[in-house]
């Protein structure tokens, strides 16, 4: 039989192995954390979301200039501090934030999304954890703020993707949810949408490989993998050797630069953390909610609601920074009723792998049977079951499928068509 090692317990690299389980092969998962779901796949919004998934280097992204970035109550932060990596980084991702490259990142990001729901039904049937079709309900204060939300629907769907929304205002408004404030006079109701409890999602498709015959070894960071005449080894710090196999996935998300760069990977990734809470409401919430001018993202959780935002870049391994879920709160207040932001728990953060080109890092690598699943962003939860199969079909065959091309791991990122910083769209908050 062949063996595959998966290194990394989210959701990307699970539904790798769930993938290649399907196709004969006996897994082996390997995590640093002492349990699946460790990382950015705990406590983030759970959105299943094609219509929003789009590329983070957006031009409105970068509309308020370079001093934002140093606020941390605005919705993207980066502590300063002195990294020069981080900031190389961020010249890269502000020199793709152009209206004619994310034209062309959204067409590809198309491809993934177009398939993203199916490949969440193809695993339904043996993942003991559902997934629950619902709108998602974007709330503005008046029409004109709706405008820059609209304006990316018509690139989505330029791009060829399948998007369906009805535009409410007036009385529908608060018909539509209960947890829009008297503020809100203005909401996009996305069509066609689901939601998960991305937690328990993820640890039920954990026991569905264990029961599957995957075995699991938790608690260890892999620190090599190298391609031998024996197979792919991968070892830990030291030289301890984890696991030896045909192949080898490394879907290690924000880490994924550890070992990316001894895999011949020149994109860099960089946690951008997202931060969530759960909050306790009047009522039982069913439907999410999205404030895109305060960047906030609410989702059903049980009984209440988790109130999740921001994007701060730092490293992935930093505390908690109080003031980024302060600023949270300060954002919502104003926006919702009926949810308890004051007494709020399971405060949270979370390191999403941010790619300085906006797509993710989908193929092989330059080590022979290593392969890499990383750098989706915010939507690892919306499309790690499709990368799942498709990196599976990769493997399998030995053969690139024509929708993975545009993600290749090795890939150089297109320098900026203008070569003055002077012409730029500057760094800063969508206003």
């Amino acid at each position: 039989m062949k063996q595959a090692t998966i290194v990394g317990a989210g959701i990307v690299g699970l539904a790798c192995g769930w993938h290649l389980q399907e196709r004969g092969y006996a897994v082996t998962v390997i995590d640093r954390g002492e349990d699946v779901a460790a990382g950015s796949s705990w406590g983030n919004a759970g959105w299943l979301s094609p219509a929003l998934a789009i590329p983070l280097n957006e031009p409105t992204l970068v509309t308020s200039g370079l001093a934002s970035l140093l606020r941390p109550d605005s919705p993207l932060y980066v502590p300063l501090r002195l990294d020069p990596e981080l900031w190389r980084f961020l010249l890269l991702f502000a020199s793709q934030c152009t209206r004619r490259a994310f034209t062309q990142m959204m067409a590809k990001l198309a491809i993934l999304n177009a398939g993203a729901l199916a490949a969440y039904d193809e695993m339904g049937a043996s993942v003991a954890e559902p997934t629950t079709t619902a709108p998602i309900l974007a709330g503005f204060r008046s029409r004109a703020e709706a405008d820059g939300l609209l304006a990316e629907f018509a690139l989505v769907r330029a791009a060829g993707a399948e998007l369906h929304y009805d535009l409410i205002d007036g009385d529908g408004v608060h018909e539509r949810s209960p947890f829009f404030s008297e503020a809100i006079g203005c909401v996009v109701d996305i069509h066609d949408q689901r939601f998960i409890d991305p937690n328990a999602y993820v640890h039920a498709l954990g026991a569905t490989l264990r029961a599957r015959g995957a075995t699991f070894i938790m608690g260890h960071e892999v620190t090599t993998i190298t391609s031998q005449a024996q197979g792919v080894r991968v070892s830990t710090s030291g030289g301890v050797e984890l696991a030896r196999s045909d192949v080898a996935v490394v879907a290690t998300g924000a880490w994924a630069n550890r070992l990316g760069h001894q895999l011949g990977v020149r994109v860099p990734v960089r946690a951008g953390r997202g931060y969530s809470m759960v909050c306790d409401t009047r009522e039982t919430p069913t439907t999410p909610i999205y404030f895109p001018a305060a960047r906030v993202a609410c989702t059903p959780i049980g009984t209440g609601l988790r109130v999740a935002g921001t994007m701060e870049f730092r490293g992935p391994d930093d505390p908690l920074d109080p003031r980024r879920l302060d600023a949270i709160v300060r954002s919502s207040r104003q926006l919702l009723a009926g949810v308890d932001l004051d007494h709020a728990r399971d405060r949270w953060v979370g390191p999403r792998p941010v790619s300085a080109d906006g797509l993710p890092l989908i193929g092989s690598t330059a080590q022979p049977g290593v392969y890499l699943a990383a750098g989706h962003g915010m939507w690892g939860i919306t499309q790690g079951p499709i990368t799942g199969r498709l990196l599976a079909q990769a493997i399998d065959s030995g053969e690139v499928p024509r929708d993975l091309l545009p993600f290749d791991p090795l890939r150089s990122i297109q320098r900026p068509q203008v070569p003055m910083m002077a012409k730029w769209p500057r760094l800063g908050s969508k206003s």
